[in-house]
């Protein structure tokens, strides 16, 4: 039985993608790279810390990679203002909720950005815990973030909830099951290829078929 839920916070409950896209296109530029804004979309969801190797490369990386984050998080918080939370977001929570579900929110963003995300969702007396880039290592795909999620949900009887093939990978690595939205700007082969169970076409569709999968015993 299925005792939580480990939702993703970026491109699941808030539509956040394109615009740390443009914030890392910006970052990237600015330190002399230029990368393909459709390449670094393909990105989102991986972690910053595997994120400017797998684009720029290896010699990238040693020469400005903290530069290029450092720069990406600040040109990101000139746009936070302008993310939305994502149609049935809130809803979802209060759902999983409802049915005695642990719901964890799984993000490994700096506690201001985390913050700021619990506030858009008015999510902070309703989801059980959440987690920020204190709590992880090693970021996605690699399993940290996920482990730490279900460290605080209490239990390893979870199912993830994410947008991008990174989150579901991650949840792969971790050894629990994943539900898809595509929201995220990734497609559904892509999401089951990555070893998805189900794709739904947002969190609101999700909220309607919920019944139907795995929470639905919850």
């Amino acid at each position: 039985m299925v005792k939580a839920a480990i939702v993703d916070v970026d491109g699941t409950l808030a539509d956040t993608n394109y615009h740390h896209a443009i914030a890392w296109d910006r970052a990237f530029s600015k330190h002399g790279f230029e990368i393909p804004l459709w390449r670094i979309h393909r990105h989102m969801g991986m972690g910053g810390d595997h994120l400017v190797e797998s684009l720029a490369g290896e010699q990238a990386e040693t020469d400005k990679g903290e530069d290029i984050r450092d720069a990406e998080g600040e040109l990101y918080s000139e746009l936070i203002g302008e993310v939305r939370t994502l149609p049935g977001a809130r809803e979802l929570i209060s759902d999983l909720r409802e049915r005695d579900l642990v719901v964890v929110l799984a993000s490994s963003a700096k506690s201001d950005e985390v913050n700021h995300y619990l506030d858009l969702l008015d999510a902070r007396e309703l989801v059980s815990d959440w987690t920020t880039s204190d709590d992880v290592e090693a970021t996605k795909p690699e399993p940290d973030l996920i482990e730490a999620a279900l460290e605080k949900a209490g239990t390893r009887d979870a199912i993830l909830v994410g947008d991008s093939t990174w989150d579901i990978e991650a949840a792969k690595r971790a050894g629990i099951q994943s539900l898809g939205v595509l929201t995220g700007g990734f497609g559904s082969d892509e999401l089951r290829d990555a070893g998805c169970a189900e794709v739904y076409e947002s969190v609101a569709q999700l909220r309607e078929r919920l019944a139907e999968t795995p929470f639905g015993a919850g």
